[in-house]
C-alpha cells in the first residue's frame, strides 16, 4: 500500500495560506487543519480587533475547510485553541461551545505570546472521515 496522503492548498471561502503551508491534509481516515486566525477569506484582513468577532470568523473559516472536504464540526475529534490573553477564554469558549452544538471533541487552549498578522485568537482542528 502506497502512501495516501493529500494536501489540499486552496479552500473556496476560506482564507489562502499566508505561508508555505496547506489549510487542510487528508491522511488516511485523519484530516488535519492548520490553524486559522480571524481573517476576512474576500479581504485576507482581520473582521476586527475584538475577540468576538475574530472567534467568529475563525470558526467560519474552519467550517468552509471541513464542509470542502465534505466534514462538519461534529466529525471533529480534538481542537487546540491559542489566545494572546487568557483573560478572553470565557469569550471564546462560549462562542466555541455555540458553535459546536453540543459537540465536545478533546481541546487544549494555550495562552501565546503572539499569533500570525496581530491575530487575538487561532484554533486548529483534527476531524474523523469515516468514509475514507
Amino acid at each position: 500500500m502506497g502512501k495516501k496522503i493529500q494536501c489540499y492548498e486552496s479552500i473556496p471561502n476560506a482564507p489562502k495560506a499566508v505561508g508555505p503551508y496547506s489549510p487542510a491534509v487528508r491522511a488516511g481516515g485523519m484530516v488535519f487543519l492548520s490553524g486559522q486566525v480571524g481573517l476576512s477569506p474576500d479581504t485576507m484582513q482581520l473582521v476586527g480587533p475584538g475577540i468576538e468577532e475574530q472567534t467568529r470568523q475563525v470558526m467560519a473559516n474552519l467550517r468552509a475547510v471541513l464542509s470542502e472536504l465534505g466534514l462538519g464540526l461534529s466529525d471533529v475529534v480534538k481542537s487546540t485553541i491559542f489566545l494572546t490573553d487568557l483573560k478572553n477564554f470565557q469569550t471564546v469558549n462560549t462562542i466555541y461551545g455555540e458553535q459546536l452544538e453540543g459537540h465536545k471533541p478533546a481541546r487544549s487552549t494555550f495562552q501565546v505570546s503572539a499569533l500570525p498578522l496581530g491575530a487575538i485568537v487561532e484554533i486548529e482542528m483534527i476531524a474523523l472521515d469515516t468514509s475514507a
